[in-house]
């Protein structure tokens, strides 16, 4: 029976590619403690297997949600321990959505007033103002 190949570790340029973030951020998350690479190539480089994609993949969900990187960190950690954060997860989800909400009924609520706007508006027929008249006023003397 053959064993089944094993998958070379990718350097944080293929991660990069793959995951369509920068080499950049992708360091950048790792100096934060938010994805471990497996270990390092004789060179140096930082080296991950597949499991680095969910990661990205829950960091960049978590992030939209304006998450903060210490909570991200935290989350990541409990999942990586297989400590369940669902109830505290969920709160923060359910908590975001209502965030989200609110700021679409504003931003609806200005749009219908911009087009409250344009439509009383009145055309001026693209003329300009015309300047003022200089009164003249006669003084008895």
């Amino acid at each position: 029976m053959l064993a089944p190949p094993v998958k070379q570790p990718l350097k944080i340029g293929e991660v990069a590619n793959r995951s369509g973030l920068s080499v950049k951020t992708i360091r950048f998350y790792c100096d934060e403690g938010l994805i471990q690479p497996i270990s390092r190539s004789v060179g140096g480089y930082r080296l991950f297997d597949d499991g680095v994609f969910s990661e990205l993949a829950l960091i960049r969900t978590l992030r939209a949600m304006e998450i903060p990187l210490p909570d991200v960190r935290q989350i990541l950690e409990a999942r990586r321990s297989g400590v369940c954060t669902c109830s505290d997860l969920k709160a923060r989800i359910r908590s975001k959505a209502g965030e989200i909400g609110e700021k679409i009924t504003a931003m609806q609520n200005l749009q219908s007033e911009l087009f409250a706007l344009l439509n009383s508006w009145e055309a001026c027929g693209g003329r300009t103002p015309a300047a003022p008249t200089a009164l003249l006023v006669a003084v008895d003397g």
